[in-house]
């Protein structure tokens, strides 16, 4: 028996006035023929040696023995159900609704009715797939209300979309895999998705960074990465250069550009579509340290009003560039020559 709280109050048992004291009990019961064990919740007295069973306490001990079945067959507790719920800012009838389920169906999987196999691996598909859900939603727009349809496609959506984010990532992390162990090429760096969000932010919002398209924006992150390393010993984010005809180029830099945070223009050119990054107005400079804005603040005073080609002539007279072969890594151990100091 544990004691969670005392207070002094009218004791139902001995109909005495004197300090109860609400307690866990570890209790074992057999449910749908499973033996189940879960902690239920008391008030007891002590004058009497009796437990006593509040009204909202019959309610919740029931529902966490049903939860320890749950748990044991492998079932969402209704936490977790309420917890899906939530996620997608859904109430309990309309969700039942998008599912082509009874009304009262989610209000009950909340409370004291164990759902079905079936029920459960539905719930678990619309927890990890909110493309899916999304789909349902659209599928019933016409018994919802627009206000309501709004509301919900635009929770979604943002879901939607990073997950999205979180998948691009992982796919720009598998790329990294392999090099993450070469201290010389990720620069004695771990990689960061987020600090490169920053550090793309940090550029696209000064005014001293002008032209801001996707080629300069590569040398960019390259010079911030090697003057840090130059200065600290090691990268700021990680990433890992290519040497390519038009300088460096971060390993999976299509992805990178496409991570969430980053704000960008298609410009149309003669010659094709330019991406112009731009700055994004709900970014804030907190993940950066004084240090790193510092090495950032000094890329910019040099290289912030360069052109396109201006900055390509700087990257193919830094040495790391000159002594690396085309196509390959750009090592690191290059950045103590490197022309910004």
């Amino acid at each position: 028996m544990k004691i969670i709280k005392k207070s002094k109050k009218l004791c139902l048992c001995c109909m005495e006035e004197h300090e109860v004291k609400t307690v866990i009990v570890k209790e074992h019961t057999l449910f749908k023929d499973q033996e189940v064990e879960y902690e239920a919740m008391y008030e007891y007295c002590e004058y009497a040696d009796e437990f006593i069973t509040a009204e909202d306490m019959i309610r919740e001990n029931d529902i966490a023995m049903k939860d320890a079945y749950r748990r044991r067959m492998g079932l969402l507790t209704s936490e977790e159900i309420i917890a899906i719920r939530k996620k997608y800012g859904v109430s309990q009838v309309d969700l039942a609704r998008f599912l082509g389920w009874g009304e009262k169906t989610i209000t009950r999987y909340e409370g004291h009715q164990v759902q079905d196999f079936a029920h459960d691996s539905i719930l678990r598909k619309l927890d990890s797939d909110p493309q899916w859900y999304l789909d349902m939603v659209r599928a019933n727009r016409k018994e919802t209300s627009l206000t309501i349809y709004k509301k919900y496609y635009e929770l979604i959506v943002d879901l939607v979309e990073k997950q999205a984010d979180n998948y691009l990532k992982q796919a720009i992390t598998a790329k990294y895999v392999k090099l993450s162990g070469n201290e010389e090429l990720c620069g004695n760096a771990t990689l960061n998705l987020e600090k490169v969000v920053a550090v793309v932010n940090y550029y696209a919002s000064s005014k001293n960074v002008t032209s801001l398209f996707k080629v300069k924006l590569m040398k960019l992150l390259w010079y911030a990465d090697a003057l840090f390393y130059k200065r600290f010993g090691h990268a700021m984010t990680g990433l890992v250069y290519q040497a390519l005809p038009m300088g460096a180029v971060p390993v999976a830099h299509e992805s990178l550009i496409q991570l969430s945070g980053i704000c960008y223009e298609e410009i149309e050119f003669e010659e094709g579509t330019g991406y112009k990054f731009i700055e994004n107005t709900e970014w804030t400079d907190e993940i950066l340290t004084r240090e790193e804005k510092a090495v950032l603040d000094t890329v910019i005073s040099v290289c912030g009003k360069d052109s396109k080609a201006q900055i390509v002539n700087r990257m193919h007279m830094e040495r790391a560039y000159t002594e690396t072969k085309r196509g390959e890594m750009i090592g690191f151990s290059h950045a103590k020559a490197l022309s910004i100091s």
